[in-house]
């Protein structure tokens, strides 16, 4: 074995000087790349790196609808391997594997390998493998066994593939891998062959899922599989404009050789015989051998199917029809996607004993959500008992929390006191600021948590308490661990679970939120309470450092301020009347730089230039439509027709 790696390595530096190679250009390439550019030492075995939990959830965060909906991708193509001895992986650009499944009876031996989840597979930290060079390259290939560049991976065959989002750029790579597998290459043919059709099948899903509301057009060269399993998929607005496409239609309309032309923005009816009027002729209730296009460039006959926008929005859910999200976890959020995401996962947890930790900015709401499940729980007629551990004394945090005995220290009442964990039991206590917690307390909440039992001081027997622990914080408790002033132990107690609360900032539920809190001001005062639309935008375009928080003082100000219930711009509070840029982007106006460096300069320019189509500034960016919202309501751009 010994002198097969040493013969690998030679071979490996007989490439990277430019000795000729048997091997698949592509793997000659990446040879060469690993150690002229990433300056990898062929020598050097590197082990499998795992990314620790805290980074691997940004990585998955930051593509959680894409993940959700790839899913069943992963799924589908493990059903049809399983037994086979292979495990799935999904990357994301950066070649972090932030979706796994593989056979558990070799979860230690896939861990070993990297064959796992959160590990990173990109090609200057792992060397020539299938996800990192497919990620250089943009090709789906296998690396076979030798074919790898470290001599840690040559028992592993990897096959991957490129997904791509809609706008063209690299989404996610789809990986199938095995630690043994035949000799020969050609053994993981099919592997290729399927990995590739999943990827475009994913490709396809997430296109759907993007651009539900907007025409889509299924192409195919096959009259018999233009609706089921189409080549080209292509998204169009009300304008007949492109605004998505998968992977092969971009190979289709953007041409070939250096005369490519991106096809984001251009007509339809420009690359094919066909206007926009015309697409109700490819409805499916037509025959499939009646509906045929041609691309002009070509002259390229293909059948096709489009799929028509909803003619009705789709009505709101009537409340309390919101299927297994309780009451009090359904009044936290007007239709955000990222906050209901948390509110779904945080309803299957209700009833359980597991510790929760919610991470959140001052003012986002933790305590509100700590309530909520209680308040959802088989608990909620039990006591509900908050502890701001970021208030109390050092000196008085043990006898507040853990209660004493009468007399056991000087200034102790004759009584004694019970303690904020006894007076929860069998309901809830909320530890708000758990970060700021001391160290001496810290180890004594440990005990509670893993005995279920406090003993109060001053007595030596401990009392049996059942309490459900939820703890939260607006600081790093890793950096926090790492700087040695929160117990590791304690942690990994407190985070059965771990929730996000997202700023208000980041919600696109902020009209519905200021609803709700002017129907409650109403009930309260017996006045009609009403914003108007300046006033309203105003808000829209504050920052809001101070999150929900800052929102409720706002909106208490108005309503103190403001004449017969309503609120006008000069009712709301003064900084927030200046907050946010209440303008287009004059058209007169001269074009930003092309190298401006402020993001807000470039952003508004996009959304001007595009007459403020979010979805288009999306796919001209590379990003969500749901980012471009959020870093409008960051640098306070408003679009003029919300302005009236």
């Amino acid at each position: 074995m010994e002198n097969a790696k040493a013969a690998h390595i030679n071979e490996l530096v007989r490439v990277s000087e430019g000795t000729a190679s048997k091997r698949d250009a592509i793997i000659t390439a990446s040879w060469r790349r690993c150690v002229a550019d990433h300056k990898l030492d062929p020598t050097v075995r590197r082990e499998a790196y795992i990314l620790p939990h805290e980074r691997l959830c940004l990585h998955r965060d930051a593509m959680d609808e894409f993940l959700r909906m790839a899913r069943f991708g992963l799924e589908a193509l493990y059903h049809q391997v399983a037994g086979m001895g292979y495990a799935l992986l999904l990357t994301d650009s950066n070649g972090v594997t932030v979706d796994f499944i593989g056979d558990r009876a070799s979860d230690d031996d896939l861990r070993r390998t990297g064959l796992y989840l959160g590990a990173d597979w990109n090609e200057g930290r792992a060397g020539t493998c299938a996800v990192g060079t497919c990620i250089a390259t943009g090709e789906a290939l296998t690396v076979h066994q030798t074919d790898h560049f470290d001599t840690t991976h040559i028992p592993l065959t990897c096959t991957a593939a490129p997904v791509f989002h809609s706008g063209g750029g690299l989404a996610a790579v789809l990986d199938i891998s095995a630690l043994r597998s035949p000799e020969p290459k050609i053994s993981q043919y099919l592997a290729l062959q399927l990995v590739k059709a999943y990827a475009h099948k994913i490709e396809n899903a997430n296109l759907y899922n993007n651009f539900r509301r907007e025409w889509v057009i299924k192409l195919s060269a096959s009259q018999e599989f233009a609706e089921v399993d189409p080549d080209f998929v292509i998204a169009l607005d009300g304008a007949g404009r492109i605004i998505g496409f998968n992977h092969r239609a971009w190979k289709l309309l953007a041409g070939e050789g250096e005369d490519r032309e991106h096809p984001i923005g251009r007509s339809f009816s420009d690359l094919f015989d066909c206007q926009l009027d015309d697409l109700v002729r490819f409805v499916r209730s037509l025959p499939t051998d009646q509906r045929t296009l041609r691309l002009r460039r070509s002259g390229t006959p293909l059948f096709a199917q489009a799929m028509p926008p909803p003619a009705i929005a789709v009505p709101r859910p009537r409340k309390g029809n919101e299927g297994s999200l309780p009451k009090p976890l359904q009044a936290m959020c007007g239709g955000d996607p990222a906050l209901k995401a948390v509110l779904t996962r945080a309803a299957k947890l209700v009833n359980t004993r597991m510790s929760l930790l919610i991470h959140g900015e001052t003012g986002t709401g933790k305590e509100h959500l700590a309530k909520a499940l209680h308040q959802s729980s088989v608990r909620a007629a039990k006591p509900f008992v908050a502890v701001n551990c970021a208030a109390l004394p050092e000196a008085l945090i043990e006898s507040e929390l853990f209660g004493y005995e009468a007399g056991s220290f000087t200034g102790a009442t004759s009584r004694g006191k019970k303690g904020l964990i006894l007076e929860a039991d069998g309901g809830t206590l909320f530890l708000d600021e758990i970060g700021d917690m001391p160290l001496s307390s810290q180890t004594r909440l440990l005990r509670v948590l893993a005995e279920r039992e406090v003993t109060p001081i001053g007595r030596t027997k401990a009392v049996s308490v059942d309490v459900r622990v939820i703890a939260a914080t607006h600081r790093d408790l890793v950096e926090l661990i790492k700087a040695g002033t929160f117990r590791d132990d304690l942690y990994f107690r407190l985070n059965g679970a771990v929730f996000t609360v997202p700023p208000l900032r980041q919600r696109g539920d902020l009209d519905w939120l200021i609803d709700r809190l002017l129907a409650e001001r109403t009930e309260r005062d017996g006045i009609g309470y009403t914003i108007a639309a300046p006033a309203l935008a105003a808000l829209r375009a504050h920052g809001w450092p101070g999150n929900v928080r800052e929102l409720v003082n706002a909106l208490d100000y108005a309503c103190a301020v403001c004449t017969d219930g309503l609120i006008e711009l000069m009712d709301i509070p003064d900084p927030m009347q200046r907050s946010g840029v209440f303008e287009a982007w004059p058209a007169g106006a001269p074009t930003p730089a092309p190298d401006c460096d402020d993001p807000a300069i470039r952003l508004r320019e996009v959304l001007r230039r595009l007459h403020w189509n979010v979805s288009a500034a999306a796919r001209e960016t590379g990003v969500d439509r749901s980012t471009i919202h959020r870093q409008m309501r960051r640098f306070g751009i408003v679009p003029p027709h919300r302005l009236d």
